[in-house]
Parts: structure tokens; sequence; C-alpha cells
């Protein structure tokens, strides 16, 4: 839409939005006007409505206004990302496909928050939240779903453009504190006790009432010696799925094998003679047998995080990558297919708990839509930050060993609820 110069000096494209909800005290109307300054535009505050109670909702409409179309383009994809709902009454718009794995030049890049488009004049939600997707309209049933663009057919109908689309954005967690100012801090210099508390309570709380657990670990949870913390958690009920690469399973069942972990014996922490080749004995042992699920029942594993996922029946999916040895027989070394197992694993995990991986955890963090609660824990701050800068804002951190995060955490989980 065009806008007079006389009425909005230099600016020529406006669009009127509408922000609903707790965009106040979620710093969500703060956001906005930094966002549409920041990006050289102007607004101008039609209506606002102000929640008189923390548990009454707010509400804004404004113009917002733009130099060029590019400009207002910009503005309306960061606003639509903090929930704002474009006033103008239109359907969706939707393109086909132009080939399979292919979607529309315009098309709507996905978020990993609650979104639902307009169709037939109402709006309905989008099926499968996540984000970098695109979303697929089918006209005849009145349904939306999400789609990756590997997945794509020719002919599909794909929504283009911002036309109709509404998200809707977290709002602050009051009864969260503790998991909001993780959220907010990510440091070494802090005590981490009662971010581990509250943890093992969210665990023990979703636990009862028939929620997931997912666990998303890398090798060095082996190599710290902390698998015996992480096969307590499965023996105890904690892990409903459980996510890793080659080198998780190749070290477990080396430690199970050799009691090594890169040829480091476990209980010295020393090297031993011929340690280094103990990872291929271990991936050959494997691959004699056929898979960790016969080696289990071979007797071969008889304890361990491999042996317990496998006993408990954990819904687990080990994805491959360039460089492994190997690799294990169980391992998806096609990242598509791979993909689609761990989405598939998602379905009903209310809390996920990244472990000493930043490749995995990065992945997961795409998949996972943003009511799952997320625990990044690392030695290194990076890991812990990168998942919020990648999308995954709703990614908690703790900047601490993993070997004594696994185990206070399960000391907290064997204790009476506090």
């Amino acid at each position: 839409m065009q806008v007079d110069n006389r009425t909005a000096d230099n600016y020529t494209h406006v669009e009127e939005i509408i922000l609903r909800g707790h965009i106040i005290d979620s710093l969500i109307l703060p956001r906005t006007f930094d966002i549409i300054m920041d990006l050289g535009g102007d607004f101008k505050v039609e209506e606002i409505q102000v929640g008189r109670s923390k548990e009454e909702p707010s509400f804004a409409r404004m113009k917002i206004l733009a130099s060029t179309e590019e400009q207002m383009q910009q503005m309306i994809n960061a606003l639509q990302e903090l929930g704002a709902e474009l006033v103008n009454g239109h359907d969706v718009h939707t393109e086909p496909a132009p080939v399979d794995g292919a979607a529309p030049d315009d098309f709507y890049s996905t978020t990993n928050l609650p979104t639902e488009i307009r169709l037939h004049g109402h709006w309905i939600p989008v099926q499968g939240t996540e984000m970098d997707l695109v979303v697929v309209v089918d006209r005849e049933n009145e349904k939306a779903y999400t789609c990756p663009l590997a997945d794509l057919k020719r002919g599909m109908e794909v929504v283009v453009g911002h036309t109709g689309i509404r998200v809707q954005p977290l709002q602050r967690e009051r009864s969260l504190e503790v998991f909001s100012f993780m959220r907010n801090e990510v440091s070494s210099e802090r005590p981490n006790r009662v971010a581990i508390n509250f943890i093992a309570n969210e665990m023990r709380e979703i636990r009862q009432r028939g929620g997931k657990i997912l666990f998303v670990v890398g090798p060095a949870v082996i190599h710290s010696g902390a698998g015996k913390y992480l096969a307590k958690l499965i023996r105890m009920g904690y892990v409903d799925v459980l996510f890793g690469g080659n080198a998780i399973a190749v070290h477990d069942v080396e430690n199970q094998l050799f009691g090594t972990s890169l040829g480091v014996d476990l209980e010295t922490g020393l090297p031993v003679p011929g340690g280094h080749a103990h990872h291929m004995r271990a991936i050959n042992k494997i691959r004699q047998v056929g898979g960790l699920r016969a080696a289990v029942e071979q007797g071969i594993l008889r304890s361990g995080v491999m042996y317990e996922a496998i006993r408990n029946n954990i819904h687990m999916v080990l994805a491959g990558s360039i460089r492994d040895d190997g690799p294990m027989p169980d391992v998806i070394t096609d990242v598509i297919q791979a993909q689609r197992e761990m989405r598939q694993a998602l379905k009903d995990v209310e809390i996920a708990i990244m472990l000493a991986t930043m490749l995995h955890s990065i992945a997961t963090g795409n998949l996972l839509p943003a009511h799952v609660k997320v625990v990044v824990v690392d030695i290194n701050p990076a890991t812990v930050t990168k998942l919020a800068d990648r999308g995954s804002f709703q990614a908690a951190g703790l900047v601490t060993d993993g070997e004594l995060f696994l185990r206070e955490l399960t000391e907290e989980l064997e204790s009476p609820p506090s």
C-alpha cells in the first residue's frame, strides 16, 4: 500500500499491524519500535490498550512507514516473528512449486513459533511448527503444514509473501523465572545448582504427565566418564529420546569392551598401549554382528549408554557425518533421512537437554518448536549462545563441565523433590 507524501514526509509505503497478548511485560512492544527505527522506518500508534493485570493481555494497532518496498518487507519479516499481524483482510497468497525440491522465489520461510494462515476468510493453524521450512496449503481440505524444501513436489501450493500470516510470539514465563533467567544469563561465574534443581523438577513433572524428554549428547559424555550417569538416567526412566552421532556410540562401545575412550583408560586417565586402535576394534566388532541391538542380544554389550538405550526401547537416532570412522551399522549416513527420523522422534518432546555437542545441538534446535524447553550444557560458552543466534531463542544455557552436570542432575533426580 502507498501513502501520500503530504501525510508521511518522505515515506511512500505504509502498512497497518496489530500486536496482541502480553506485549508490554514481554517487551514485544518496545522491540517492535526498535526494529522499525533500526531499519530506518517510522511508526504511528493508532490505538493501544494496556492490560490492567498480569493475566490480562494488551493490544496495539499502529501504522508502519517505509521509504521503499524492500524496506517495508524487511520490517514485516522481523515484526511477524514478534507476532505482528498485518491488517488488510486478505487471504494468504500461494504459488505452485516450480520443480521437485524447490519453492517459488518469494516463499515464506517459517519460524519455530506457532503460526496461522488466513484461508477462505478465517485463520487456520499451520501443522508441524519448525524453523526454516515452507508452508504448503491444501485448499480443498482447508489445511496447512510445514515442509522441507527437499520434500516439495512440483505443483504444491506454497505460501509466498507475508499477507495472511500471523505468528504467536513467546510470552514471558511468569511461573518459570529460573528458566527465564537461564536464557538471559550465560556465564560460567554463576552457581548452577539452582538451575539443575529446576531442570530436575521439570523432568519429574514431564515424566508424570506422560511427556517426553530428549537428550542430545556428544562423545565428551563418554570421554569425561559421565556415560554411567546417562546410562543411569535411562534406567530411571528420564530419557525417552536420544540423539547423537557415530562417536557417542563408538566410544561408549569402546569403553564397554576395552575400558577406554579414545584409547585413554577412564579409571586412570592414562593412555594404554595400542589404545589408539580400540575405537576401530569396537566398530569392527559391532559390524561383525550387524548392529548394536544384535550386540546386546548376543551378550557382547552388557552395560553402557547404548546397552541401556536398547534394553529400555529408547527412540535413538544416530546421525552421521563426513568424518565418521566405520561407521557403526546403526548410524544414518543420509543426512536428509536423518532429519526425517529426528522429526518423527521429536513428537511430544517437552524438554531437550543438549550436552557437549555443538553440531547436533544446532541441528536439533532447528527442528524444535519454540514451546519445547531447551537446556544447552557445554564448557564452551559459544556453544550455549550459538543456538539462540541461529533462531532457537528459547534455549537456556549452563556453562559447566558435562560430567559435573550429569552427576548433579542424577543426584537431584534420586533425591526427593524440593
